[in-house]
């Protein structure tokens, strides 16, 4: 069984010193990885990461994940090979096919349909590769939801990253999908896996430590309105409870769907701090 390890994926951006604050604050809380979104009015994912470097000793750094549409393969992997020179060879490259439309049209970035922006995506990684033959290249993650681009992420990742979320998410809302629906996710993989062992990522969407579960989950319902309580309540994506309780179901998680990496959003940052504790 795999060891845990905790990411945070940092949104908010700052000032130098405020940046460089947060990802020391990471790192000090017991986190492995520091990853960055790439979103417009976001950070700069691959400036971001190379500050946190300067700033942080030991924490992996991941681009959690890269908008593939965005980039074009080969400077990608020009720039993806400096970064992981100048970070002492601590960064993870994530990857994904993006998914809110209304940043392609602000880019001026063709939308296309999913099977084109999939072929951006393997256009990506293709290169990545290249750059990499003949050496050792950083642990690529890959994320998503549907068929085609987790069968091809069993083919080529070292880190399978689940969204946990139902159609509607790229619409700004928190559309989570429930816990049969990530389950089965899961179980896709495994089957396309085959004999391969490839770490599981899941990100946590909410986390809220409290010694009253029931009404923090009555709460929850409220941002999650299409899942029942009891449904928030058995959701591995979903961290409500005592420090104690949480560890409790990230344990099981890990032992009945074989995820041992989780990554919440900064917001959480200090809140999954305990948990981390208590699993250590």
């Amino acid at each position: 069984m795999r060891p845990f390890r905790f990411g945070v994926a940092l949104v908010a951006p700052g000032s130098r010193a405020e940046w460089a604050a947060k990802c020391r604050r990471a790192e000090d809380l017991g986190y492995d990885v520091v990853g960055v979104v790439d979103h417009l009015g976001r950070v700069a994912p691959l400036t971001a990461l190379l500050l946190a470097a300067e700033a942080t000793e030991r924490i992996k750094l991941n681009t959690y994940v890269l908008n593939a549409s965005f980039h074009n393969p080969v400077l990608l992997a020009r720039d993806l090979t400096g970064l992981d020179e100048f970070t002492g060879g601590r960064l993870e490259i994530g990857i994904g096919a993006g998914y809110v439309r209304a940043e392609f049209e602000a880019a001026g970035i063709e939308w296309g349909t999913p099977g084109q922006r999939f072929a951006r995506l393997k256009g990506v990684v293709a290169e990545i590769e290249r750059a990499y033959a003949g050496r050792p290249r950083p642990p690529l993650l890959l994320g998503g939801r549907g068929d085609r681009m987790l069968t091809f992420a069993a083919e080529h990742a070292d880190t399978i990253a689940f969204t946990g979320t139902a159609p509607g998410a790229a619409e700004g809302r928190l559309a989570l999908a429930g816990p049969a629906a990530v389950a089965e996710r899961v179980d896709f993989v495994k089957r396309a896996l085959g004999d391969r062992d490839t770490e599981l990522n899941l990100m946590v969407h909410l986390v809220r430590i409290t010694d009253d579960r029931q009404t923090a989950l009555e709460a929850a319902h409220q941002l999650v309105p299409h899942l029942g309580v009891d449904e928030l309540a058995e959701l591995p994506t979903v961290l409500i409870g005592s420090a104690e309780a949480a560890a409790e179901q990230l344990l099981r998680t890990r032992e009945t769907l074989g995820v041992s990496y989780f990554t919440v959003i900064e917001e959480d940052l200090t809140r999954l701090a305990s948990v981390i504790e208590k699993l250590r």
